[in-house]
Order: structure tokens, then C-alpha cells, then sequence
């Protein structure tokens, strides 16, 4: 067969192309495909893509790629998205196995309907991190864990909550998300000085002790309708700041669509939320 084979799926509009590395094994400079699939005007239009791989000491390993080709850690929605895909494409029979990623070994699990059709997923994204050097930050002498940290901006100085749930991020409290400009604050924040391996940045209303809005700019993406990580990181912010408490299952709504988070008493955060495949293609990867 001609071209990249593919398919694209979603986990509340966070949209990735997959490439199943079991079946085609030419290699490519991935970074660089990353920029070109994921155009949504001259390519196949997506947030990135993600690799189906075989694992170096369990059955998976997946691998990401923003749309801007950088290397992403981990991947919430893709999670549950790679999940549901070797299990339709029957590469396993199980609906609970660990996935390595370049940050950790992660375990998603399947629920499935009463006819066998996978229903939703959950993901075990293991437990926060709160130091402040494995965020990274460059700012390393602060308490621990980061809550309140000024971050200047324009002249002036927000109020970030930094953790790393497989990823840097930092979240900021605010009463309503959509009067956040996103668009334009956004990439300054990213790439604020005090995140050496940039971020992703959350604004997060709390509207109660079992739901948020949440809106997020994501590393290497920008603007995206969901991140998993990010959702799992905003409820862990929202405990520290008082706005929820550990075992309270979260519903985080996001522009997707809601997800389910809960930081359980155990430390490890889980999510829950769909995953779907969109459709499947073969790019011509043709020089333009």
C-alpha cells in the first residue's frame, strides 16, 4: 500500500492520528510527519499524532507527537483513545493492561456494554507529582507542593497552582474561563521562563465540589478542545486550593465535553471519558 496508513480518532474533540506500528513498520522523521499530518488545511488535520508500538517489557508503548512535532510525555485523552484501539482491532483481548509512555507506565481500563462494544475509559494516571524540579520549573526554591506561585504576565502577576501529571502544568483559578483570552495569553505562558520545558496552562472555574469548566492551552498545540492531563491536574489543583477534596469524583467540563476525574485516597488519579474512532485514511506523504 502507497502512503501512511492511519486512523483518527477522539476523546471529547482532542483528535490524534494513530499509526499502528505493528502493521507498518517504515520509519519516518515523526516529528516532522507530526507537522505535516496534523495541518488542518494541507494535511489529514489533527492535534498530532500517536504511535502504536510494541513495548519495550509490556505488550504496548505509546508514543506522541504534538502538532508542532515536539515529543509530548503522556497523553490523557490519547490514552484512552490508543486503549480502545488495539482492543477493536482485536492486538489484545484484555480491557486492562499497562501502556508504556515516555513519562511512565500507565494502565487504562475498558468498560464494555452488555454486547461487547467498548463504552467509555478510564485511565489510571498514577499519582501527581509536586516537586519542583520534576515539574521542571526553573524556580526552585519555593515550597512544595507549588500553589499561589506568581507568574508575571504583561506587567502583572497571576496565581498558578504547578504540578506535572505526566506533563508540566500549571493552572490558574479564574471566574469564568470563556473571559479568559486564551488565544493571546496562552503561548506567553507556555513558554514563561519559569517553565524550562514549557507548559500546559489551565484556567479553571470551580462551580462546585463536584464540577468545573475548565479551558486549556496546550504545549506544542495550543488551543484544544480536551487534555486529559490537564483535567486530572486542575482537579489535584482544585484540592489543594480548598475547592474539592481527595475521593469526590470531579466532573471537569471542557469544550469537548465532560470527563470524569478523581484523585483517590491512594494518590493515583483516574479519568473517565469516551473515546472514538472518527475514520481511517492513507496519506500520500508527498513533498509539497
Amino acid at each position: 500500500m502507497d502512503g501512511i496508513p492511519f486512523t483518527k480518532m477522539e476523546g471529547l474533540g482532542n483528535d490524534y492520528l494513530y499509526i499502528d506500528r505493528f502493521a507498518y513498520r517504515t520509519e519516518h522523521d515523526w516529528p516532522a510527519l507530526s507537522r505535516e499530518m496534523a495541518e488542518r488545511h494541507f494535511g489529514a488535520g489533527s492535534d498530532g499524532i500517536i504511535l502504536i508500538e510494541p513495548g519495550e517489557t509490556h505488550d504496548f508503548r505509546m508514543r506522541m507527537f504534538n502538532a508542532d512535532g515536539s515529543e509530548g510525555d503522556m497523553c490523557g485523552n490519547g490514552m484512552r483513545c490508543f486503549a480502545r484501539y488495539v482492543y477493536d482491532h482485536g492486538l489484545t483481548r484484555k480491557t486492562g493492561f499497562p501502556v508504556e509512555t515516555k513519562s511512565s507506565l500507565v494502565r487504562p481500563v475498558l468498560h464494555l456494554d452488555v454486547s461487547g462494544r467498548v463504552e467509555s475509559v478510564s485511565v489510571d494516571m498514577g499519582a501527581p507529582r509536586f516537586s519542583r524540579k520534576d515539574i521542571p520549573l526553573s524556580r526552585l526554591d519555593g515550597p512544595e507542593p507549588v500553589i499561589g506561585e506568581p507568574v508575571e504576565l504583561d506587567g502583572q502577576f497571576l496565581r498558578g497552582t504547578a504540578l506535572s501529571t505526566g506533563n508540566p502544568h500549571c493552572v490558574f483559578f479564574v471566574e469564568d474561563v470563556w473571559k479568559v483570552d486564551l488565544e493571546r495569553v496562552g503561548p506567553k505562558l507556555e513558554r514563561h521562563q519559569l517553565f524550562p520545558r514549557r507548559a500546559n496552562i489551565e484556567f479553571v472555574a470551580p462551580k462546585s465540589r463536584e464540577s468545573m469548566d475548565m479551558r486549556v492551552w496546550e504545549r506544542g498545540s495550543g488551543i484544544t478542545l480536551a487534555c486529559g492531563t490537564g483535567a486530572a491536574a486542575a482537579v489535584v489543583a482544585a484540592v489543594l486550593n480548598g475547592h474539592t477534596r481527595r475521593d469526590v469524583p470531579v466532573t471537569v467540563n471542557l469544550p469537548g465535553g465532560p470527563l470524569l476525574v478523581e484523585w483517590k485516597s491512594d494518590d493515583h488519579v483516574w479519568q473517565t471519558g469516551p473515546a472514538r474512532e472518527v475514520y481511517t485514511g492513507v496519506f500520500s506523504h508527498e513533498a509539497r
